[in-house]
């Protein structure tokens, strides 16, 4: 459940209870899913919660809003400073925030006149859980860049995350893989994909995915631990011989995967580089206070 009685959101800048806030059943978001998104977190520390680099999202969330013609008369300070309000009122450590820019009523195929701002937050533990995966490469491709911003978050664009994941669970796998229209794997329906082979960590390169916050910081996290990271078009064939994968994302962190199309990895997840990257990254989020990537 993401909301109770008790719970508190942001709606066009005035704190209402969750139950109480209210929407046109006339709007574009709804009808056409033109509206934009983030997802972030923020994590229990001794200095109280703090939320993992709130400005980069919320610059992406303004950068989405405007590309979709989209009004959000907020600056990412202003949003930073709101959301950390928000998880006061809510009496949140450990949380996942939604911030949605959603269109006003319009029944037409331009931007519709309106925009109205929503920021929630809610208890959160890993998406996915902790134990490692069993992927399905999806027959379902990521959106072509040609035709959308798929480097924003928009939420009519996850309806092609929705169909891979839930084809791959009908087919018994806990998650999708997903192509790009070319053939190469992209990423997961709503996280990136690294996968280790002979010490060398490789990740789909960016123009056909999401470029993640998280994937880029474990990509820094590579490279100042000395570990060798290759981002580059990668062959199905070729994840099917890897030593180790993983997925990164705000909501599942660093979560690895056990198997690809009923091929195991060949190293354990607790022996990878990935498991070792994964330790570093929630070390950084829990223990250092987040100083560390300048997060506050």
């Amino acid at each position: 459940m993401y909301f109770s009685k008790k719970s508190i959101v942001l709606f066009d800048g005035e704190w209402r209870k969750a139950a109480d806030a209210e929407v046109s059943l006339y709007n574009q978001t709804m009808h056409y899913g033109l509206g934009v998104f983030e997802g972030m977190r923020a994590y229990k520390t001794d200095e109280g919660p703090k939320i993992f680099k709130p400005n980069r999202h919320f610059e992406r969330l303004i950068n989405s809003a405007k590309k979709h013609r989209l009004n959000l008369p907020f600056s990412e300070n202003e949003l930073t400073e709101l959301a950390y309000e928000l998880l006061k009122k809510n009496n949140l450590q450990n949380a996942y925030i939604r911030p949605l820019v959603y269109a006003g009523p319009y029944m037409g195929l331009r931007t519709a006149p309106a925009a109205h701002f929503l920021m929630a937050a809610w208890e959160w533990n890993n998406y996915l859980g902790e134990d490692p995966l069993d992927i399905h490469i999806s027959k379902y491709e990521k959106l072509n860049p040609a035709g959308a911003h798929i480097e924003s978050k928009v939420v009519g664009n996850y309806v092609n995350s929705i169909l891979a994941s839930n084809d791959a669970r009908d087919r018994g796998f806990d998650e999708a893989l997903m192509l790009d229209m070319n053939g190469f794997i992209a990423q997961g329906p709503a996280a990136n994909f690294f996968y280790e082979k002979d010490e060398v960590l490789y990740t789909p390169k960016k123009g056909y995915i999401m470029p993640g916050i998280t994937r880029q910081t474990i990509i820094d996290l590579a490279n100042e631990t000395g570990f060798k990271i290759v981002e580059k078009d990668i062959k199905p064939e070729e994840v099917l011989d890897a030593d180790s994968a993983f997925f990164t994302g705000t909501a599942i962190e660093v979560t690895g995967i056990k198997s690809i199309e009923g091929k195991k990895m060949h190293i354990p997840w607790e022996e990878s580089i990935g498991y070792s990257l994964f330790l570093m990254y929630r070390r950084k989020v829990t223990k250092d206070h987040l100083t560390a990537f300048n997060l506050v």
